[in-house]
């Protein structure tokens, strides 16, 4: 009985140090992650030849300068620690709402990329001819993935992976289960496909149609929200132009104010965001 119990305890401790270790998924995929999240906001923003750590570097180095540069101008710590705290936000927010815009811009497109699956494999195309063939005839804006897919098949005559090579240049949740339908139907065969595809196409639009509503609803008071965030702080700029009126927050009591009002500012905004936006699609595709 003590051997056992040795043994159970001995495999419990094993797993709880097992956990705190990544587990790299089947397929060698890795699990989903802030890395991953923001490669594939940088890949949605067709930003090639930055990482998330080359990213993460240049926020910090806008932040300094920005910190830098307002201490010049106006030498009080505690106002430039909120400017500069505020600079190091400003690339990763550019870079996300370039892909917001590119992803908004793609939901579009992705109806009439099914609709040309669906015309090639009822012209008798096999699945990997009929993806390829998106990179001649697919929407302009998503030919360049569709081309390199062509070329990566061509080279390795595998259909698997060159899918998944597909999707980490598209990193695109609607392209991850168009693209996951198609290796279903590759796998396991069947006459259904063309239906599966027509069921998505009017899937799709019927989202894009209600997912439109609600944003045109909702976009005022997104915009409005933002000009009341950044409001205190272009009177707290205009106020730096002004010595006498900036030397109130050189001290501890002003400093204070500074700190609470930046994040009540942060907490605010967040909060704006979690209510009034519709929540993005996540890639449980990956």
């Amino acid at each position: 009985m003590g051997v056992v119990v040795g043994l159970l305890l001995g495999a419990g401790l094993a797993c709880v140090w097992w956990s705190w270790w990544p587990v790299v998924a089947v397929g060698g995929r890795r699990p989903d992650g802030w890395t991953a999240r923001v490669q594939d906001t940088l890949t949605q923003a067709e930003i090639a030849g930055v990482t998330p750590g080359g990213l993460v570097a240049v926020s910090g180095l806008v932040g300094l300068v920005v910190a830098a540069v307002s201490f010049l101008v106006v030498p009080v710590p505690a106002v430039n620690v909120c400017f500069g705290a505020f600079a190091v936000t400003a690339p990763l927010t550019l870079v996300r709402g370039r892909a917001r815009r590119r992803l908004a811009a793609a939901r579009e497109l992705w109806p009439d990329v099914v609709d040309h699956l669906a015309s090639g494999v009822r012209a008798g195309l096999s699945l990997p001819e009929a993806v390829a063939q998106l990179g001649d005839r697919g929407p302009a804006e998503l030919r360049p993935p569709f081309r390199a897919f062509a070329e990566d098949y061509r080279a390795t005559g595998r259909f698997a992976d060159s899918l998944d090579t597909l999707k980490d240049r598209l990193a695109d949740p609607v392209a991850d289960r168009i693209i996951e339908a198609l290796r279903l139907t590759r796998d396991v065969g069947g006459t259904d496909l063309g239906r599966l595809l027509r069921t998505l196409s009017s899937f799709l639009r019927e989202d894009l149609r209600t997912r439109g509503e609600i944003e045109a609803r909702q976009g005022w008071t997104v915009y409005a929200a933002r000009l009341a965030v950044a409001a205190p702080w272009v009177v707290l700029a205009m106020l730096a132009t002004r010595p006498e009126a900036i030397r109130a927050y050189d001290s501890a009591a002003g400093a204070a104010v500074l700190l609470v009002g930046a994040a009540s500012t942060v907490v605010a905004y967040r909060l704006m965001l979690r209510v009034a936006r519709l929540p993005d699609d996540p890639r449980v595709l990956r």
